[in-house]
């Protein structure tokens, strides 16, 4: 507990940067609106969110919006690049490692996003080129709720709310 408290306060100037709201938005486009009205329905929800859109759309910035009209925008909104985590590690940087569980591991082991976003908001974006064994592995934590870390053999409960985009058309 006393190790996850000062990952969480090492995390903190990621956690408390200023994040976009719906107020930030200036628009006279009626199609842009419609989907501003729509998004902001999503803050009520805690349901999981797909944002889809060309590259450059400011699809994170709609995410960050979300989460700071939702009743988790005083927890954290951890955002991800699945683009940025090479296939081999990001396992661990999604779902942390416990000591020991690789070669050039932290010997303390490490928190993963998920942990990270606890009681707050994970932002997935490029969702579309995540590994097909990684997709399943996120399904597993979305049904459950729960993760564990690479290495591990006991599964970490979790209140995390999950935001992710693409510019792929997944259908």
């Amino acid at each position: 507990q006393k190790r996850d408290r000062r990952i969480r306060q090492d995390s903190i100037s990621l956690q408390r940067r200023r994040l976009y709201t719906f107020q930030d938005y200036l628009t006279w486009d009626e199609g842009c609106r419609k989907m501003l009205a729509l998004a902001e329905k999503f803050t009520r929800t805690g349901g999981t969110v797909l944002i889809q859109g060309e590259s450059g759309t400011g699809k994170e910035i709609l995410a960050q919006s979300i989460h700071s009209g939702s009743p988790r925008r005083r927890a954290p909104f951890i955002p991800v690049n699945v683009t940025s985590l090479t296939p081999t590690l990001a396992e661990s940087e999604l779902f942390g490692y416990e000591r020991g569980a690789f070669t050039g591991a932290k010997t303390s082991g490490n928190m993963g996003k998920f942990e990270l976003a606890n009681r707050g908001t994970l932002f997935l974006d490029e969702i579309g080129e995540m590994p097909l064994s990684m997709q399943a592995k996120l399904l597993r934590a979305l049904q459950e709720r729960e993760i564990t870390r690479v290495g591990g053999s006991r599964p970490v409960s979790l209140d995390f709310r999950l935001i992710t985009a693409t510019n792929r058309d997944l259908e």
